[in-house]
């Protein structure tokens, strides 16, 4: 399968404020992980009047570094890309001491506890082998279910009151549903929380992860006219047309492998992961497993695949290809 082209990113400091762009700078959290790449970094745009996006983790340090790169600023406003715990918790301090509201698509919708059941329940099937079931792993980043921003803004909204920054809402759901990117049009650059990384594909989870947004989102930023892409993990992107339609590429061609796999008669989860990632270390079977459940509901509701009988679109469900 082919994979679009990553880059990395070298000689982190953390804590440091790094000028990236003329309008742009950049604070690194040392809160490095298997989502997190190197870190989560939080952009700073502007001189004297500054906007702030995704604060980061309730990490003291981070918290420290950024009190010091804003140290003579006003921060006008506090972007949020989305509330998972590695970019929005420490929103609610910046807000508390500068007075600066946030923005975002909206608060993160509560858990379901019925869908986190089958998640875990079928998750732990999906990473099993003949040996035996898998310790549990985790599939995604932990959740800021305490953030609501002060004010919620939609597609294409402009942010208010920010002398010299012209920042508009681009929403892009699928990673999460609530996922907005931010577009500065004086630079051109796309701030692309997960929705888009430049050092790995992005996780996407169900039940508030869904791959048919995700895919319809990546498009919709594919046909944007974008200079560069600022992830809140990795690097930026300088090719964003090519890069993003090379992700678009990507995500169909495992759905078609996944239909593939119907056709060869590997009808559960379990199965078309123990095919398709063969090459991929047993550890990591279970996040494919989530991975290939996003798949299968949106090909479920596209009317591409039937689940049998009536139980619910589990992990632990057998599909079919419709006929």
């Amino acid at each position: 399968m082919t994979s679009p082209t990553f880059r990395t990113l070298d000689d982190v400091h953390y804590g440091r404020v790094e000028q990236v762009s003329p309008l742009i700078r950049r604070v690194i959290a040392e809160n490095p992980s298997k989502f997190t790449y190197r870190g989560t970094g939080t952009y700073i745009l502007g001189h004297g009047d500054v906007v702030v996006i995704d604060p980061g983790p309730r990490l003291e340090s981070h918290r420290d570094a950024l009190a010091a790169a804003l140290a003579g600023d006003r921060v006008r406003a506090i972007l949020v890309t989305h509330c998972h715990s590695d970019h929005s918790p420490l929103a609610a301090w910046l807000h508390a001491d500068t007075g600066a509201p946030t923005y975002a698509y909206g608060p993160h919708p509560p858990p379901d506890p019925r869908w986190k059941e089958l998640a875990r329940d079928g998750a732990d099937d999906a990473a099993s082998d003949a040996s035996g079931d898998q310790d549990p792993v985790e599939t995604e980043e932990s959740t800021d279910y305490e953030f609501a921003p002060s004010i919620a803004l939609a597609d294409g909204d402009r942010v208010p009151e920010t002398p010299g920054l012209t920042i508009t809402a681009v929403y892009t759901p699928g990673h999460t549903s609530n996922h907005m990117c931010w577009a500065l049009a004086e630079e051109r650059a796309l701030f692309t929380g997960d929705h888009v990384m430049g050092w790995s594909t992005t996780v996407v989870s169900p039940p508030d992860g869904d791959m048919a947004d995700y895919v319809s989102s990546l498009r919709k930023v594919a046909g944007r006219e974008d200079s560069v892409l600022w992830p809140t993990h990795g690097p930026p992107r300088d090719d964003a047309a090519e890069f993003v339609g090379a992700l678009v590429a990507h995500r169909l061609e495992r759905e078609q492998g996944i239909l593939a796999a119907l056709d060869s008669g590997f009808a559960t989860i379990r199965e078309i992961v123990g095919l398709l990632y063969a090459d991929v270390r047993q550890e990591l079977h279970q996040a494919a497993g989530m991975s290939v459940w996003s798949h299968l509901l949106k090909l479920l509701a596209e009317g591409q695949v039937e689940v049998e009988g009536s139980g619910p679109a589990a992990l632990v469900a057998r599909y079919h290809r419709v006929r």
